[in-house]
């Protein structure tokens, strides 16, 4: 079954130095039909204003993925960690324990517009952690590269949940197809441009909820960047 979520129904939130859209309830935005799917918990789509961000502030028991698609974001951590994230890098914080971090874009000119990405672990109280890497953009062209697991299989950074997260660009004739485990869930946003999957048509912003399928196909791709989530199956 594949259920369509668009981007005109994500909730908004404008806060005159950040502009965020939530596909799943988060902050002031509330809505029981979209609490989540599977241990998929949050995505939120940020722009951040240049000078600004977000200062420290805790997390725990959550692995936070952080994806920039442009702009750099500057991360601050009470494990002493101090990082720039840029296009192309994946970030893995595991909030574990508990950890307080802070976010922000030091660009005087440049708006940064990120996705930030929170996934229920498997183990609640686990330590924290924090690890980024850079992923080579020929390996997903036309096609899926892992770039995180519970096990960091295939170079992918490790996180403590049952999921994986693939990227994939597609354009023009360019077409890829992914077996799924049916008993598993799987959910698919597209951060920018526009992608065909199984016959629906996706916008940057729109996703698609995956269940009980065995494969999914990509094609008719326009400078389409789209993430690919592997989930825990259902209860």
């Amino acid at each position: 079954m594949l259920t369509p979520r668009r981007s005109v129904e994500r909730g908004y939130a404008d806060h005159g130095w950040l502009k965020s859209q939530h596909s799943f309830s988060f902050a002031d935005y509330y809505d029981p039909a979209h609490m989540g799917f599977a241990n998929l918990r949050v995505i939120n789509e940020d722009w951040v204003a240049p000078g600004t961000g977000f200062g420290m502030h805790g997390h725990r028991d959550m692995e936070i993925i952080t994806v920039v698609l442009q702009g750099e974001l500057s991360h601050k951590d009470s494990l002493g960690h101090g990082e720039t994230i840029r296009p192309g890098e994946v970030q893995r914080m595991s909030a574990g324990r508990g950890i307080l971090h802070s976010e922000f874009n030091h660009s005087v000119r440049d708006t940064t517009h990120l996705l930030q990405i929170w996934i229920q672990p498997h183990t609640i109280g686990a330590s924290s952690g924090y690890a980024q890497k850079p992923f080579a953009a020929k390996e997903r062209d036309g096609r899926f590269q892992l770039v995180v697991s519970p096990d960091g299989r295939d170079g992918s950074l490790s996180m403590q949940a049952d999921a994986a997260l693939y990227l994939g660009h597609f354009h023009g004739e360019q077409q890829a197809e992914f077996k799924l485990d049916a008993r598993r869930r799987a959910y698919v946003h597209v951060a920018l441009g526009r992608v065909s999957v199984n016959g629906v048509t996706l916008e940057a912003g729109d996703a698609l909820k995956v269940e009980n399928e065995a494969a999914l196909h990509f094609a008719q791709g326009d400078q389409a960047e789209v993430l690919l989530f592997d989930l825990a199956p259902a209860n």
